[in-house]
């Protein structure tokens, strides 16, 4: 949040009223949430051919619903949307708390490995926007240059296995961490039940799906606004890997890191400050209000979809 303060700290918020009101074609921007929802879908179809290897078939309805729910958790505290949508299998679907996490993470793993291909695909084709991005951020590349050929780096890393290895030990040698044991060992499965997935024509299409859908969410809203619709395709996919590596930063749904990444770099495109501030908010606080609205519905959805289904089985 204080990125965010920084950010806009001599802004002219009068001038985004006055967008709201006459500047926007938000005919493009409901076209944009299109995609937004649709990405949401994808990964919940996505998670339950995850979930299939491990003999856990919960609902498809409610696979999707956690997915509305947890993104609107992360606006809370970061990072706990994974926790509660396993948490809301575990509820309506009797689904394994800990192998649903297990494949959550390799989901994360995954979508990190997209992000990679993603950016480097970029960086051949736009190497040297990228360049004045790091100039200009004033981002210290000879720092990483020398954290990663230090010395004390690798003790340090070393420590740390030393310390995994020493834990490791201890739950296998004493039965009072039987349970956690357990747990963890049924997270390890979760991990791994991608490789025994079924449909992994199908995975993949979902996944190239969330991306898509990801992306054109974003780019579609050039559209909206006179100074950026003409930007083009190629500064829109620079404009979307920066701004996804930029969420990594715990915030809610990437404010404050978000808006600085893309105000820069569309201030490389040659749109003014101002404009890139106003395109930042805007759009941002759109998409934000989408995934509120989703997480609504899903919390609402949730209980009266599997009362309906209960009473159909039940007759």
């Amino acid at each position: 949040m204080a990125i965010l303060v920084w950010t806009y700290k001599d802004f002219d918020f009068k001038r985004v009223w006055s967008v709201i009101e006459g500047g926007v074609n938000y005919w493009w921007i409901v076209f944009s949430l299109v995609f937004g929802v649709f990405g949401h879908l994808f990964r919940g179809w996505r998670w339950n051919i995850s979930l299939a290897p491990l003999n856990e078939h919960p609902k498809l309805s409610n696979s999707v619903y956690a997915i509305f729910v947890s993104y609107a958790a992360n606006l809370v505290i970061p990072r706990i949307g994974e926790v509660s949508r396993c948490g809301i299998l575990a509820k309506y679907d009797n689904i394994s708390f800990s192998k649903s996490l297990g494949t959550v993470i390799t989901e994360r793993i995954i979508d990190s490995v997209c992000v990679i291909i993603i950016t480097c695909t970029t960086l051949l084709i736009q190497s040297g926007i990228f360049v004045r991005f790091i100039n200009e951020t004033g981002t210290n590349t000879a720092f990483f240059v020398h954290l990663f050929t230090s010395t004390n780096f690798y003790i340090t890393i070393a420590c740390i296995v030393a310390l995994l290895i020493l834990a490791y030990l201890l739950f296998r040698r004493f039965s009072i961490f039987a349970r956690v044991r357990g747990i963890f060992n049924d997270i390890w499965q979760g991990c791994l039940s991608i490789r025994h997935i079924d449909r992994k024509f199908l995975f993949i299409l979902y996944t190239i799906g969330i991306w898509l859908c990801y992306f054109l969410q974003f780019y579609v809203t050039f559209y909206s606004f006179d100074f950026t619709c003409d930007l083009g395709l190629m500064p829109g996919l620079v404009m979307f890997v920066v701004g996804s590596i930029a969420v990594i930063v715990p915030t809610p749904n990437g404010a404050g890191p978000w808006h600085f990444a893309i105000i820069t770099m569309m201030m490389m495109y040659g749109i003014s400050k101002d404009n890139a501030g106003i395109f930042a908010l805007i759009v941002h606080g759109i998409q934000t209000f989408l995934l509120i609205l989703l997480g609504i519905y899903g919390l609402v959805a949730l209980p009266l979809t599997n009362k309906r289904l209960n009473k159909k089985t039940h007759n």
